[in-house]
């Protein structure tokens, strides 16, 4: 069975064709192990378990009468829940919403489906996917495998605690904000944020209609391994591969920023990771351009109309008010949200940009994607994910939602490739002292995924790779 738990989608689905494995043997390898592991981490919400076994025992009755098709038949895959799959609820954390079951699947979801997939289970994520730690009143906190005091980040925490422990053979996250990069880099796993209107996001949840907030959503894979995140992008995007030499790009490796923390550790596999590439290829330490405002920017984009439009989904009638709802959770406990979310609520709120200040943005926005569409023809950039490993449960609460703005220093690597709508790459590249996962990001513009790719290829081969966490086999 582990030796299941460690295969990737790729090398799983080759092994179901040639007969090797069938698909119900991996189905129910996922499932027990999951049983087992869920009961430590919690990154489960809700799971189909016997609907799977089922599927499983179809898929494999058409591999044994030569009518299998799909690059993912028969493979267990698991899925954040922001998305909608027909027959489960799609709750994002909100008890009002534990009982309402979708009747379609997201467009994401049945792409997968199409493509053989089989969902076992859905994962956890914060209430209304709206902060980078995973807790909720309906489904709980969701705890990081390698050291379950640690938060396993967020939005997409649950999956990227299911990936960690080998929970499918690859998963399905979303990034707003670093939903899909924070829970990569703290549980040690690849995952891919694709670029601005690359991936359909019908049936997401909350759906995100303001335009300069959706072109900081990308959706991908969370999985095991590089050669997963392109199959899963080129399943969602109905892409085929298109090679380019990655002799011709020149990789960036900005210096540590003075102004922006970044641990030791951190800074050491980087400077390692300099050091290899600088053998291989050309590269740089250069600053890319806008850099340094996009983190203020993406806290003013994500606080449009002071984000009521995510108030009026916080209840069943829209009445509910994060003040209140504040109060509250200090005063009784008793409040269906976490006072995090209220107060993220009322951050929005206070960074809300005037029309005036928007119009600014806008402008700066169409300026800066043409600047950044020049500036990636030839370039790759390499950035940290997050100043340090993943944080004793709430520490990432006080350091971006504060109204001191301390946003500004811990949000810049993340914010870079939301706000200019770029794709990227988050791969593990080492461990920290105390054995906690550091990830990197590499990140480019769109149509130059196939870069990307072939450099976290390099990565992998040549640094570190996806190491599962076998404490709870």
């Amino acid at each position: 069975m582990n030796h299941i738990l460690d295969m990737d989608a790729t090398e799983l689905s080759a092994r179901i064709k040639n007969g090797e494995i069938t698909s119900l043997q991996a189905t129910l390898a996922y499932i027990e192990h999951l049983k087992r592991a869920n009961e430590r981490i919690n990154c489960v919400t809700a799971d189909r378990y016997e609907a799977a076994r089922q599927e499983a025992i179809r898929a494999d009755l058409l591999q044994q009468n030569g009518e299998a098709s799909g690059r993912l038949h028969g493979v267990p895959i698991s899925v954040k829940d922001c998305f909608h799959v027909a027959g489960m609820a799609t709750t994002s954390g909100l008890i009002h919403r534990a009982n309402m079951i979708e009747q379609e699947d997201a467009a994401v979801v049945k792409r997968l489906k199409q493509e053989g997939a089989i969902i076992v289970a859905k994962t956890n994520t914060p209430a209304l996917c709206f902060c980078q730690e995973t807790n909720n009143k309906l489904h709980g906190r969701t705890n990081n495998p390698w050291d379950l005091n640690r938060s396993a980040g967020g939005s997409s925490g649950g999956e990227g605690a299911l990936m960690a422990v080998g929970g499918a053979a690859v998963g399905l996250g979303a990034d707003i904000g670093g939903s899909i990069r924070f829970p990569s880099h703290y549980n040690g796993i690849v995952g891919f944020k694709s670029g601005n209107d690359q991936v359909d996001d019908t049936g997401n949840f909350p759906h995100v209609g303001i335009p300069e907030q959706r072109r900081m959503l990308g959706i991908g894979a969370m999985g095991k391994s590089v050669r997963d995140a392109r199959l899963i992008h080129e399943i969602l995007t109905d892409g085929k591969r298109k090679f380019v030499d990655l002799d011709r790009y020149e990789i960036v490796i900005p210096s540590k920023q003075p102004d922006i923390p970044l641990s030791s550790d951190t800074e050491a596999w980087l400077e390692h990771l300099r050091g290899k590439i600088g053998t291989d290829y050309r590269m740089s330490q250069e600053l890319p351009p806008h850099f340094t405002e996009s983190a203020l920017y993406w806290q003013e984009l994500m606080s449009i109309d002071g984000a009521k439009h995510v108030q009026r989904v916080m209840s069943s009638d829209g009445t509910k008010k994060p003040i209140a709802e504040y109060v509250k959770e200090k005063v009784t406990g008793r409040s269906d949200f976490h006072s995090y979310l209220s107060w993220a609520l009322l951050g929005a709120g206070m960074f809300k940009p005037s029309e005036v200040r928007l119009e600014q943005i806008r402008a700066a926005l169409k300026q800066g994607d043409q600047e950044l569409s020049q500036y990636f023809e030839g370039k790759l950039l390499i950035l940290p994910v997050y100043h340090e490993a993943a944080q004793k449960h709430g520490k990432q609460y006080r350091e971006i939602f504060s109204v001191r703005k301390t946003y500004k220093q811990y949000m810049p690597y993340i914010a870079y490739a939301n706000v200019w709508g770029l794709p990227a790459l988050t791969l593990p590249i080492g461990t920290d002292t105390e054995g906690m996962p550091i990830g990197i990001q590499l990140i480019s513009a769109v149509g130059h995924e196939d870069a990307l790719f072939q450099l976290g290829e390099w990565v992998e081969a040549e640094i570190y790779s996806y190491q599962r966490c076998t404490t709870y086999d």
